[in-house]
């Protein structure tokens, strides 16, 4: 995760109701129920706003209440908005998400051309707990981490996706219930002490100089995949952990992990984000590799320094520099005797 500087911007609270929206024959989803949920739950320093919320009920009894996603949706994650959607996305898309206006607008057509889509989602998030499901999730995190997180994630709709369940800091946290690639109940159960770890790895590694290289933030993926590992006990499979991939998946990547290494260490210093290690996707280095290089890299330096320092050795790792952690690993070592 990246801190990006938050700026604050001027806004002018435009008109309550627009028009009515397109009209349909009938309305089976149940806005009573989505009114009973809370605006926000908090659950130790973790404070989880249902944005998703107000963003539909602005389209109930066929209105458009534009009013409601000024207040309701923009500004109680305002951060969120402005200085991580209103800069991932490029300066041609900013206004889309820095202004009231820009998210009246987008907020009003996303919904009247994926209602169907989109109603379907909140069902899910209806039929869940969401409190109780961060409470019994914190509370095993807590009994493992030498940090205590504090954020402030929304469960949102948004006309660009690309975070997935993830942001720009923590406390610019957003489930997109939207994605197409995210399987929702799945992102919550099994990808939220993911990304808590995220969280606690940021507030030890904040002061590294070597925060921005493509090492440290292979370590950050890789750790926060292993983490999951032993949050589940062992139980779930490696392949899993690491961007949930298959068995299959994993075995290429074994199959090629000494070729693997050896191309990719020297981009391990690189800051530009632009190298084959963190962008395969782009440079194609590896065309056929199924998944992210640098998860599955970062996962097993992790591992091999688990297995040389012993089982509960991964909680080095929040102390250890990044150049530590691999050289201390002997991974190379066992990279060079394959």
């Amino acid at each position: 995760m990246r801190t990006i500087v938050c700026f604050l911007l001027s806004f002018i609270i435009l008109s309550c109701t627009t028009k009515p929206i397109s009209s349909h024959a009938e309305q089976s989803f149940d806005y009573k129920k989505l009114e009973q949920i809370t605006d926000s739950v908090k659950v130790g320093n973790i404070v989880i706003n249902n944005l998703f919320k107000h963003q539909m009920l602005a389209h109930k009894d066929q209105q458009y209440d534009s009013a409601r996603i000024v207040k309701n949706v923009y500004l109680p994650h305002k951060k969120l908005w402005d200085s991580c959607y209103g800069v991932i996305f490029g300066e041609e898309n900013a206004r889309l998400f820095n202004t009231p206006k820009g998210m009246i607008a987008w907020n009003k057509s996303l919904y009247e051309k994926n209602r169907q889509e989109l109603e379907d989602r909140a069902r899910i998030l209806l039929r869940i707990n969401i409190k109780e499901l961060f409470q019994k999730k914190l509370t095993q995190f807590n009994t493992l981490v030498p940090y205590q997180p504090k954020a402030k994630i929304s469960l949102i709709l948004t006309p660009l996706t690309g975070i997935s369940f993830g942001g720009c800091n923590d406390e610019q946290f957003a489930l997109e219930l939207n994605n197409k690639d995210v399987d929702i109940l799945y992102s919550l159960e099994k990808g939220l002490p993911h990304e808590l770890n995220h969280m606690v790895y940021e507030h030890f590694r904040k002061n590294n100089a070597d925060k921005e290289s493509a090492l440290s933030q292979t370590i950050d993926e890789g750790f926060a995949c292993y983490f999951t590992y032993v949050f589940f006990d062992y139980k779930m499979g490696k392949h899993e952990a690491v961007e949930n991939m298959t068995k299959e998946n994993w075995n290429w990547y074994i199959k090629n992990e000494k070729e693997i290494f050896t191309k990719l260490k020297p981009y391990f210093s690189d800051t530009s984000g632009n190298n084959p290690l963190l962008r395969n996707d782009k440079m194609k280095l590896f065309p056929d590799a199924p998944k992210s290089m640098y998860y599955w890299l970062g996962f097993r330096i992790i591992e091999k320094y688990v297995e040389k320092n012993g089982v509960d050795s991964w909680k080095d790792v929040y102390q250890l520099t990044p150049k530590d952690l691999l050289n201390k690993s002997g991974y190379e070592e066992y990279i060079k005797s394959l």
